[in-house]
């Protein structure tokens, strides 16, 4: 429970819209799948998903890859045998559709105007095949038809199965208020154990009701009969309430239709908590698991705002990270991601002990520290000054014999350095770059470089950083 308050304490802003993203994304596919296939085996996966990831925890290296393999094929295969039904989703008519909007699970269709014109043709004995989609796309398994769109009512429906009309042997398809296509063929069932008395109207019927989730209704030509295909099954629809219940039942409608409403405002309140909750655990899972540590060197950058504070000595350079997370973010980490951060601005002249701390550290999203050593650093700073130090040459080796160095001039002969206060104390001369005597052989001069020791010391900008050391050589006296 620790472990869970202290990640929570570590969040930042773009982990928390992380979440939001993806748990609206889930709930967006939850809204447009529901009532599929798709959906179903989505879930079938996200359980295989759960699996593996126990599996990772238990030490279970084989069942996790196995697991892992599994659920990749998986998702690839629902690509491919449902690209139908996520054809359909993705082919909105507008952005809104797929982004915000919420669709009721079925089309809702004008049942009186159908059931009217239903009684009609079963009471004139004209054959007829309706078929009412539900969710699923209809394309691959119907052809030849032919497109109408034409607004439903009881005139347009005798009219199409008239039977002087081209297109009466034919199904018509009817989506909502509109009869979108006419004179469609519709796959023919094969069973063995229908009625002698079915025709082909009959067959057709039953073989889209075997293949989708539709709604077929047929009137038959020679008795008149009312029957209604759907999954898999032909109803006999002895009377009118018969056949209006079978219409409500298929278009989602029940006899209390607040009733229904409310239940399917519950169903997406709850579909929208459990996708926030899933996401969350996943989230969890990746960004914050205890599955994978690892260890980094990474440099202290000491940073402080006041020129006049020199930082004379750090009992540290670096420190070790230990960091935690998921195997993929930890092996993505680059090092400019991780940082090390001293601010030494409310520090003092002298020895300063300070306390390496989450706030000090820049990490990835999704790495968590779980260790820093060492946590305490100490720094030594100084208040600068300026100081002017005469230079001396640093001669090194020896003449020949038969020379002899008889004059020395530096330009300049003196230099003004800046560093720490107590430094400078104890320093009296600057030396310059060691010059060998060896090579010498005659008068003559050389620029060389002033040494600062320690490194922490810096000429000022009012000196020469180049020394001009002009030297006279004589033979020496016999």
């Amino acid at each position: 429970m620790d472990m869970l308050f202290s990640s929570l304490a570590t969040m930042h802003l773009q982990d928390i819209v992380d979440i939001l993203l993806l748990s609206y994304i889930l709930f967006r596919l939850y809204v447009l799948f529901r009532g599929t296939y798709v959906l179903r085996v989505i879930a079938g996966l996200v359980i295989l998903w759960f699996f593996q990831r126990i599996a990772v925890f238990l030490g279970l290296i084989l069942t996790s890859y196995a697991l892992q393999g599994i659920t990749a094929v998986a998702a690839l295969i629902i690509i491919i045998v449902f690209r139908n039904e996520i054809r359909s989703v993705l082919q909105a008519k507008n952005l809104r559709a797929i982004l915000w909007s919420f669709p009721h699970k079925t089309v809702r269709t004008p049942i009186e105007v159908i059931t009217e014109s239903i009684q009609a043709l079963s009471r004139q004995q004209i054959g007829a095949l309706m078929v009412f989609p539900a969710t699923e796309d209809l394309q691959d398994f119907v052809q030849s038809g032919i497109q109408w769109n034409g607004l439903l009512s009881k005139e347009m429906i005798a009219s199409i199965f008239w039977h002087d009309n081209p297109v009466h042997d034919g199904a018509a398809i009817i989506q909502g208020d509109r009869i979108t296509e006419v004179g469609v063929v519709l796959p023919l069932s094969y069973r063995n154990d229908l009625p002698s008395h079915y025709g082909t109207r009959h067959r057709a019927a039953l073989g889209l009701a075997e293949a989708t989730d539709a709604l077929i209704i047929v009137v038959s030509e020679e008795t008149g009969k009312v029957v209604a295909a759907k999954d898999s099954n032909i109803i006999d629809i002895e009377t009118d309430g018969e056949l209006v219940k079978t219409l409500r039942k298929h278009a989602g409608l029940s006899e209390e239709d607040q009733d229904y409403l409310r239940k399917e405002k519950l169903e997406i309140g709850i579909a929208a908590f459990v996708s926030v909750i899933l996401i969350t655990a996943v989230w969890f899972s990746f960004s914050r698991g205890l599955d994978t540590l690892m260890t980094l060197e990474i440099p202290v950058q000491y940073t402080k705002s006041d020129p006049k504070i020199e930082i004379v000595e750090t009992s540290v350079n670096s420190v070790s990270l230990q960091l935690g997370g998921s195997s993929a973010l930890l092996k993505s980490i680059r090092p400019e991601q991780v940082q090390v951060r001293l601010d030494l601005d409310k520090a003092v002249a002298g020895r300063n002990t300070f306390s390496i701390t989450r706030e000090n550290i820049t990490l990835p999203p999704g790495i968590f520290l779980k260790k820093v050593s060492p946590s305490v650093v100490e720094a030594t700073l100084e208040v600068t000054i300026k100081k002017e130090l005469p230079l001396q040459v640093d001669w090194v080796g020896t003449l020949p014999e038969h020379l002899i160095l008889s004059a020395i001039k530096l330009d300049p002969e003196t230099i003004e350095v800046i560093g720490g206060n107590r430094i400078l104390e104890n320093i009296s001369t600057i030396y310059t770059a060691k010059i060998p005597l060896d090579n010498l052989q005659q008068s003559g001069s050389m620029m060389i470089t002033p040494v600062l020791n320690p490194a922490s010391l810096k000429i000022s900008s009012e000196s020469k950083d180049k020394i001009i050391v002009s030297y006279v050589i004589q033979p020496r006296a016999q």
